[in-house]
């Protein structure tokens, strides 16, 4: 048999293509007689469409126009509803919304015909903010301008005010962020009456960009075909939105009669898509004066933008995600997404725990500060253990030593060494230095019914060469995917790592194993994929070509013999969830996730008394995740979701002018370089997961949840202010601190 593979660090699948150049990402590819695709965009926030006008002297008769008129089924991009327009046809609803799509084969004259269609848009009052759309003056969507609401009960929460020493209020808010994957959104598309739609592209979900297209080109599922080429980044950004991009470059492939290429530049990806919903979370809770949490209502409220897209399922983590790893005998969460005239707000790692976890978090601070305990303490004494239940009433049954991870975080970080250092030494300094940490959890998979409702399947194929090849829609964008699943797959047959492949996520080619999301590739994909792996093997040695013991090449021949004689092996697995998981929908109440990360970050920081900014020094994260498939990639994972959460907190500030973000450059969109993301040590607690591929869990989007907090709760350390929103930048320090002085 093989070597051990699982939990060692082995070369990336994609690795030397990467490295070489020979990968091909969509604007590398081309095809004979290929057009350019545009989108023309609206100026406005709010509008009724009067006009089109074609305009400047431009060789009209040249160019493919496509409108809301030549779309040959439903107008929408279908994914959780069916209000959001493939292109704006009597009325617009957001800033750069699309509604007409230009192709031709010079892409120079291409952009000088797209700004000279002319749009004659009567304006309509519009809503920008969450309050403005709780007040329901404009309503924009629906009656009442909510997408989604969601209540959670546990408890009596009304009777436990009374049981209180102290009731704390607080109010937190979180702004927007762009994903900013290194590579825009792109596709490139064919289409004809005869066969259908063909598209290539940059994509996270290729069986959601199926569904879009069959919908809007209303066409049955076997005329259309997604492909997934080699992807930059997606962080979410290119889970829904792509569909949109893909029905355009269809559109205008369908009725040009040639290929065609849509590629957004940096400016119109940002401007255009999708970012992380900004938020609004207002928090009370009763405590004992020994420091037991008796009582949690909180209200958590998302901006959604203009159409609904996956806000109903932001909605469903942010909620319970709320009230974190700790316990609470009496909680109510009421959440509502509601609509803004801003593009539409989407996924992006963390799907909506990142918001309300950084409420909770500075939130337990504060109730520290007024019960007279350290923030350390109050959580200890109210970190959820096994046996008792979350804010859905679901019991955990996993170990969970949230205490432990806790004090490894704080022996790593030096953490009481240096709260007391930085105390005494920050009165005589100029630069304040300060140290915080945040308690977190995250759990992996979708939400309650949402992995059964998928029943996603994985296939793998022994082929005659004595190869195994995994037959699966998940995405590899840049996290590893392809490496992991491959090494859990030679794990389970017994062979070489390179003996294994991925099958290209193609739907004409490959199974429905669900989206590239949720922190599920590794948990529930990989899992799929071992027991197809298992299934392969026990075919084989079922039918006497092979003995329980083999090697590799005993591997390879039993392989040849069986496709000569019984022709191709294959295997497929079914999502199942696991026998003790029940979610009731209606009541929202029962397990929510099959399992969860948990973690402890803590944060070490330096504020310039005399500019303001905020310089992260150091940064310790502890977690659980499971079995470590690949150290490596775990590690990185984890390094990276720590520095996106840097911007997160401290620089990327989505500027609003009437719903349009206006600075959509990287010149004035400002991230975190390489001189502002410190040393971050990743440690891993590994506790093997039952139902997880050789016992791993999720871990993809937990650095995300826990990093802002963290961040937050050391500049409230250094500066001794309270901090209720992010990104704190410093003119917001300012504003603070002459405040407190006053």
């Amino acid at each position: 048999m093989a070597n051990r593979l699982v939990g060692r660090a082995v070369p990336r699948k994609e690795g030397g293509d990467k490295v070489t150049g020979k990968a091909r990402y969509i604007d590398d590819l081309t095809f004979p007689g290929m057009l350019y695709g545009a989108t023309v965009r609206s100026p406005c926030a709010r509008g009724r469409i009067k006009g089109i006008h074609f305009e400047g002297g431009i060789p009209w008769d040249g160019f493919t126009i496509v409108t809301a008129t030549d779309i040959p089924g439903k107008n929408c991009i279908v994914l959780l509803s069916d209000d959001h327009p493939g292109l704006a046809q009597r009325v617009v609803n957001h800033p750069e919304e699309p509604i007409v799509l230009l192709a031709h084969p010079d892409k120079y004259l291409l952009e000088e015909a797209r700004r000279s269609v002319r749009l004659e848009i009567e304006s309509l009052p519009a809503v920008f903010t969450i309050e403005e759309s709780l007040a329901r003056k404009e309503i924009i969507w629906g009656r009442d301008n909510i997408f989604k609401s969601i209540r959670v009960e546990k408890g009596n929460v009304d009777e436990a005010w009374a049981q209180a020493d102290f009731i704390v209020e607080g109010e937190y808010r979180t702004g927007a962020q762009e994903q900013l994957y290194i590579e825009p959104n792109g596709m490139i598309a064919v289409a004809n009456p005869q066969e259908g739609v063909t598209v290539w592209g940059s994509m996270q979900c290729p069986y959601y960009v199926h569904k879009a297209l069959v919908c809007l080109f209303g066409l049955p599922e076997s005329k259309v075909r997604v492909i997934q080429v080699e992807t930059g980044g997606g962080f979410g950004g290119k889970e829904e939105y792509p569909s949109m991009i893909a029905g355009h470059a269809a559109l205008l492939a369908w009725k040009s009669g040639k290929p065609v290429k849509l590629i957004y530049d940096r400016a119109e990806d940002m401007a255009a898509t999708t970012k992380r919903h900004p938020s609004r979370t207002r928090h009370r809770t009763a405590v004992s004066k020994e420091g037991k949490l008796l009582a949690m209502e909180i209200e958590f409220v998302i901006d959604g933008g203009a159409y609904m897209t996956l806000s109903p399922v932001v909605l469903s983590r942010g909620t319970i995600h709320a009230a974190g790893p700790y316990h609470c005998p009496n909680i109510r969460i009421q959440s509502r997404a509601v609509a803004t005239n801003a593009p539409p707000h989407g996924a992006f790692r963390g799907f909506g725990a990142p918001q309300s976890t950084f409420a909770l978090e500075r939130h337990l601070n504060k109730v520290a500060r007024v019960v007279g305990l350290s923030p350390e303490e109050l959580r200890r004494r109210n970190f959820i253990r096994e046996g008792q239940s979350t804010a859905t009433g679901q019991v955990i049954r996993e170990k969970v030593d949230m205490a432990g991870l806790m004090e490894r975080a704080f022996e790593l970080s030096r953490y009481y060494a240096k709260t007391q250092r930085f105390a005494e030494e920050n009165r005589g300094r100029r630069d304040k230095k300060g140290i915080g940490f945040a308690c977190f959890l995250h759990g992996a998979g979708f939400t309650g019914s949402g992995e059964k409702y998928l029943a996603s399947v994985v296939g793998v194929e022994a082929t005659p060469a004595g190869r195994a090849r995994i037959l699966a829609a998940s995405t590899e964008i840049g996290q590893g995917a392809n490496t992991i699943l491959c090494q859990i797959a030679a794990e389970a047959l017994g062979l070489e790592y390179d003996q294994i492949e991925m099958a290209s996520p193609d739907t004409g080619v490959v199974p429905n194993s669900g989206p590239t999301v949720a922190s599920r590739t590794c948990m529930i994909i990989g899992k799929l994929v071992e027991s197809a792996c298992l299934a392969v093997k026990q075919t084989l040695v079922g039918s006497g070509l092979l003995k329980p013991d083999y090697s590799p090449e005993e591997f390879f021949r039993a392989c040849a013999a069986y496709t000569q004689k019984c022709g191709p092996l294959k295997a497929f697995s079914q999502y199942q969830p696991p026998p003790e998981i029940h979610w009731d929908e209606e009541k929202y109440r029962g397990d929510a996730y099959s399992a969860y990360a948990w973690a402890v970050y803590v944060a070490e920081v330096t504020v310039d008394s005399l500019t303001y900014e905020v310089h992260v020094d150091d940064f310790v994260a502890v977690q659980e995740v499971g079995k470590v498939i690949n150290p490596v990639l775990g590690g990185g994972q984890i390094e990276g979701g720590v520095a996106q959460a840097i911007g997160y907190a401290l620089f990327e500030n989505v500027v609003w002018q009437e719903g349009r973000m206006v600075n959509s450059q990287m010149t004035n969109y400002i991230i975190p370089t390489a001189a502002d993301v410190p040393r971050i040590r990743t440690y891993f607690d590994e506790v093997p997961y039952a139902h997880g591929p050789a016992g791993a869990k999720g871990l993809g989007e937990l650095p995300m949840d826990g990093t802002a907090p963290a961040i937050v709760n050391a500049i409230e350390d250094a500066l001794g202010i309270g901090l209720d929103q992010i990104p704190v930048l410093p003119e917001h320090l300012v504003e603070l601190l002459e405040v407190s002085r006053v």
